[in-house]
């Protein structure tokens, strides 16, 4: 899937879990590749399983009930440099690179292996968290295959 530019957002900042899965939802609404009940259908997903995956990453989409709400396959990635916390404040999950998703059909499962085997190098995550430019996202995640 190719990468739009103008899903991809830089330096952002939230203080908490929802509100980082809502912009995500917002995103992918705006951009007009969901309809909006998608956006609560990804608060309910992760509060069905925390869409937190490791390695500094999280990756909100909705439940497969709201796969009628997506309406063409995109992602949006954003960047929280600070970070924000999928866990607990005993045991915090921090994410500084979040990965919004939609996918038709079985498009997200797809979306989501390529996503894990470029974020299992978490040196791959720094430099994302570290980029300074929308092209230099672009460029790192262009490696993937």
């Amino acid at each position: 899937m190719e990468i739009q530019k103008e899903l991809i957002k830089l330096n952002q900042s939230f203080s908490n879990q929802e509100e980082a899965i809502r912009y995500c939802g917002q995103q992918l609404f705006e951009a007009g590749h969901v309809n909006e009940a998608y956006v609560e259908a990804m608060i309910q997903r992760n509060e069905e399983l925390s869409v937190y995956m490791g390695n500094f990453i999280a990756i909100p989409h909705g439940t497969d009930a709201a796969k009628k709400e997506v309406l063409s396959s995109a992602i949006t990635i954003v960047q929280v440099p600070s970070g924000v916390n999928f866990g607990t404040e005993e045991d915090p999950k921090v994410a500084t690179i979040l990965f919004g998703i939609a996918g038709l059909g079985d498009e997200h499962l797809e979306i989501i292996q390529k996503i894990s085997i470029f974020c299992a190098d978490v040196d791959n995550v720094v430099k994302l968290a570290d980029a300074q430019s929308v092209d230099e996202v672009v460029a790192l995640l262009n490696t993937v295959d």
